[in-house]
């Protein structure tokens, strides 16, 4: 798997960063993805504060990230919040370690803002047209990476979509996030379904040979009981954009976007920043306290940042993913900044 360090944000930034009283190690996703973009705003956010110098490993799977934080081996990570959630029940992904240790492990993660920036989408190829996305039976669908959240997500779309399972009723196809443009693009697949940022370059990428239709959860299956499972499942929370905003986004592209009202809606993965619970209370609070003060460039540095569903108000919990099955808590330091910037945190979110 490719990947690249990032010595806090830019060249241009250095006079800056040199007034940085801390170096933050971080591990983030491929350039192109909502995280990568948070990630890397928020390293110019904190230079250009004087706060900290963050330096950015990208490419990296979550799933081993969140597991770094957990153990104090990295200071930040975006964390996908079913992952914590499978962590502490030693399941999935992290069954290797075991309930017990599982359990131990993500009591030592805190969150210190959220996002739910990626909504699962379903695409593929004008050439080789899905006729009846309720029908994916006998298909080839690239449906994630070889493991985690995304795997997780991408299997109940397909099920919700057509009632069947990964290797059951089709085939899906996994491959390291940063082979998925070329898996795609290469013809071995009927269609895909990724969860997405909007506009995500990765579609773009893949439209680039060739015409693609995108496509929502139709309105009766969201509604459906299987729907209203998979929308408050662990690590989900709910997605809905105006159709033409939607399309907007994806101007001058090969893109068709198909929904069945005015809007585009789906499932988003829900995320929220983590760092290590022993991180000191003053440097959360001005990692966050910076955070906020700069809310106006992380919605204006990208066409995606008016999309990226950041916590930049009040946080209830349950719109940002939380206070349900998974129940992860906020640091301290972030608390009080949140409240000293005058908005308010949801009792479950408090250690």
């Amino acid at each position: 798997m490719l990947k690249k360090t990032l010595l806090g944000c830019a060249l241009s930034l250095a006079p800056l960063i040199t007034n940085a009283q801390t170096t933050l190690t971080a591990e983030t996703t491929t350039p192109g993805s909502t995280p990568h973009y948070i990630d890397s705003t928020l390293a110019a956010v904190l230079a250009s504060a004087g706060v900290a110098t963050m330096q950015i490993t990208e490419g990296a799977t979550l799933t081993n990230s969140v597991q770094a934080v957990a153990e104090g081996r990295l200071d930040m990570a975006p964390a996908p919040l079913i992952l914590p959630f499978l962590m502490s029940r030693g399941i999935g992904p992290y069954s290797g370690i075991g309930p017990d240790k599982g359990a131990e492990l993500a009591a030592n993660i805190r969150v210190i803002f959220f996002n739910a920036g990626s909504a699962q989408i379903l695409g593929y190829y004008n050439s080789n047209p899905i006729e009846d996305i309720r029908d994916l039976s006998g298909k080839r669908i690239w449906n994630g990476p070889p493991r985690g959240a995304a795997l997780t997500s991408g299997r109940a779309m397909i099920q919700l979509l057509s009632g069947i399972k990964d290797g059951e009723g089709y085939e899906g196809i996994q491959s390291p996030w940063p082979d998925t443009v070329p898996t795609i693009t290469g013809g071995g697949v009927d269609a895909w379904t990724i969860p997405e940022g909007l506009p995500s370059g990765r579609e773009i990428a893949i439209a680039a040979s060739g015409g693609i239709t995108i496509h929502d959860v139709p309105s009766d299956l969201l509604a459906s009981e299987l729907g209203q499972q998979i929308m408050k499942a662990p690590g989900h929370a709910p997605y809905s954009v105006p159709i033409e905003a939607f399309r907007k986004a994806y101007d001058g592209n090969d893109i068709t976007v198909v929904v069945d009202d005015d809007s585009f809606d789906s499932f988003a993965t829900a995320f929220g920043q983590i760092v290590p619970a022993g991180m000191g209370e003053q440097l959360v609070y001005d990692i966050v306290t910076a955070f906020l003060a700069g809310e106006e460039r992380f919605l204006t540095g990208s066409p995606r940042g008016p999309f990226v569903r950041m916590s930049f108000g009040d946080i209830d919990g349950v719109s940002q993913g939380a206070c349900g099955a998974v129940q992860i808590k906020m640091h301290p330091g972030a608390i009080r900044a949140y409240e000293d910037a005058g908005h308010t945190i949801a009792d479950c979110l408090r250690p």
